[in-house]
């Protein structure tokens, strides 16, 4: 029995594995290759250029791998990458990258991008986040693992989300989310450590007050970037290694986070 539907466009260039399901009236165009176990359960467009993993499982009207948004994409070839055992519902959108960045749009694995989802071209999305309804995504945009982004956020260019951090609902990021914070408003600041996220990771009470501290040096000190890193290196970091997750969102800061 033949798990592609009779329905489905397949492009005679693109690789399906096997055991990957192609449901009704699905197109899969030039240049991808799509992974063992992944369904597409209907009415999904797979454009060109898009190497998708295992597991995943894809719902309706999903538009993925599109030439971007950028006035600047001229028809370069450019790619969107996506690993497995992420849950893409419907209406979502995935634009490829740009060669003014890598050339390459990349999300990793066990994501869940929840209904009309954009992610746009060059952004990098790690592992285990999940992105609520219609959170937009704009270019270049970089979001790490264990982040949870509410519904109708908005994300500027070039932002970076980190770690197991929280955007609530309706906010508009405009600067970098550090590691571990909860943040919301238009435009977003910054309420606090994610503490929910934390103790549903079973995080100890030794690590959450320590973390606790280093937040309040962070914020409330007035230190500069370069004193906040060192005594967070001196003062935090040999007793809790969580607080590197904290030097790496100072130092990995381009548009300064939001505080």
């Amino acid at each position: 029995m033949s798990l592609i539907h009779s329905t489905a466009i397949i492009s005679n260039q693109a690789t399906i594995h096997e055991t990957a399901r192609i449901g009704p009236y699905c197109i899969v165009g030039e240049q991808v290759s799509i992974g063992a176990g992944t369904q597409l359960l209907r009415h999904v467009v797979i454009s060109k250029n898009t190497r998708i993993g295992c597991d995943n499982l894809i719902y309706q009207f999903a538009s993925i791998g599109e030439d971007c948004q950028d006035l600047k994409y001229a028809g370069e070839e450019t790619w969107l990458e996506i690993g497995d055992n992420n849950t893409i519902r419907e209406s979502c959108t995935l634009h490829r990258g740009t060669a003014q960045d890598k050339s390459l749009t990349k999300i990793g694995s066990h994501n869940l991008l929840m209904v009309n989802t954009h992610i746009a071209h060059d952004c990098v999305v790690g592992n285990h986040n999940v992105l609520a309804n219609n959170v937009g995504v704009a270019g270049h945009v970089h979001i790490g693992h264990h982040t949870i982004i509410g519904g109708n956020v908005g994300v500027h260019q070039f932002c970076r989300i980190d770690d197991y951090s929280l955007v609530g609902g309706g906010s508009v990021v405009l600067k970098d989310v550090a590691a571990m914070t909860l943040v919301s408003g238009n435009p977003a600041s910054v309420h606090g450590l994610n503490f929910e996220g934390m103790r549903r990771k079973g995080w100890s009470k030794h690590t959450i007050e320590t973390l606790r501290s280093a937040y309040k040096l962070i914020f409330k000190s007035g230190k500069s970037t370069a004193q906040l890193i060192d005594a967070l290196r001196q003062d935090f970091l040999p007793q809790e290694p969580k607080i590197q997750f904290f030097i790496d969102s100072l130092q990995n800061s381009q548009r300064g986070i939001v505080r």
